[in-house]
């Protein structure tokens, strides 16, 4: 079976930004000339996560004041205490809870997405930074 990589960049603000890629992996799949299959949206690094939301800006800030109220920033997680000027340990607890990845079908070219289903990347970090996206297309 054939696969199909493609390699993403996106410029993120921090401190819980959300940020809609789904035209970004629609257009992979579309290049990718594939009909059909899975394919695997993957952010490489440990304060950002890949998730499907309904986007729109209740539910941008929503999602941030959830994970203000479950992982709180806090100068005593471990990770700052250990590691001399960090403040970014509620960052990488975050990634840990939410994923580094994805997984959807697709078919005839097109992602298998529901009505109201967006693909988004959460960066969790205290500051401004790139993120590396690996989209990966499996199919026939």
């Amino acid at each position: 079976m054939p696969v199909h990589t493609v390699l993403l960049n996106v410029s993120m603000k921090g401190d819980t930004q959300i940020e809609n890629v789904t035209s970004l992996v629609q257009k992979a799949v579309a290049d990718s000339r594939l009909r059909a299959g899975i394919v695997t949206l993957f952010i490489k690094h440990t304060t950002a996560s890949a998730l499907v939301i309904e986007d729109e800006p209740g539910i941008r800030l929503d999602t941030k004041a959830i994970w203000d109220r479950l992982i709180p920033a806090d100068p005593n997680w471990q990770h700052n205490r250990l590691n001399a000027g960090e403040t970014n340990g509620h960052s990488h607890l975050r990634g840990q809870v939410q994923g580094p990845s994805l997984t959807i079908p697709f078919t005839n070219g097109g992602l298998m997405l529901g009505i109201w289903q967006q693909l988004v990347v959460l960066d969790f970090d205290t500051r401004a930074r790139s993120r590396d996206l690996v989209v990966q297309i499996l199919g026939e």
